[in-house]
């Protein structure tokens, strides 16, 4: 494993092999389905920059000093969490995308009031997608005002913008789960009391298994269609 941390050039081998994954894939397969893949990526990206930003301006310089306020997706990409299942999940059309970016290094005793600023922090994921969710909702009433031929002769642009705003609704409401890690368990352990967030750090460590179960089993549909449709809704 250590080889694939190898730098060749600008980036490491396994940053060049992401590269090459999604080249094979835009000559081989469907443009849209990678255009949604790269759409995802860029979110998953931004919301992590995002938790580093919202930790540097509450005192902790760590995500700064391992250069990780960087949009560079090379910074942050996980192979497994950002390309190969998300890729997967694409290309068997599920309806539900899942993934991750590497996270952001938070040190809470560098933060100014660390109970409350790692509420600010985990918050900050999932509002930056909700601002991007906006943008790309904000892109489209602006097309169909100003150039309403080009929506029409351009149908997959506003498919993909309308994928740009299901995708970062799904992924704040998907990060604001209290379930650890996700950003939500972050929110809630500041008001549980001691044997609650005791609770939340006993089931962090299964905290992806507990999350691919409740996949397994569907249970995420009905947070699809009770949160995530009526909101993307709502914004298209």
């Amino acid at each position: 494993m250590n080889q694939l941390n190898h730098r060749i050039g600008p980036y490491r081998i396994v940053e060049w092999l992401i590269i090459a994954v999604f080249v094979y894939f835009f000559l081989v397969l469907e443009r849209m389905m990678l255009a949604k893949l790269t759409i995802f990526l860029v979110s998953v990206v931004v919301h992590e920059v995002a938790h580093g930003v919202a930790a540097f301006w509450c005192g902790d310089t760590t995500a700064k000093q391992q250069g990780r306020l960087s949009l560079n997706p090379m910074r942050h990409v996980d192979p497994l969490g950002s390309v190969i299942l998300p890729l997967m999940l694409v290309m068997s059309k599920s309806p539900f995308l899942f993934g991750w970016a590497k996270p952001v290094p938070v040190q809470p005793q560098y933060l100014n009031d660390p109970p409350n600023d790692m509420v600010k922090v985990a918050i900050a994921g999932p509002l930056s997608n909700i601002t991007l969710a906006v943008c790309f909702s904000s892109a489209i009433k602006l097309m169909v005002v100003l150039f309403p031929t080009v929506l029409v002769g351009l149908p997959w642009l506003a498919q993909l913008l309308g994928h740009g705003v299901f995708i970062n609704i799904l992924l704040a409401v998907f990060n604001m789960m209290p379930i650890p890690p996700m950003d939500g368990s972050r929110v809630l352990y500041r008001f549980l009391g001691p044997s609650g967030q005791s609770f939340l750090d006993r089931i962090e460590p299964y905290g992806l298994l507990i999350i691919l179960f409740l996949m397994f089993f569907d249970v995420f549909s009905f947070v699809l269609h009770v949160l995530v449709y009526p909101l993307t809704q709502l914004l298209l």
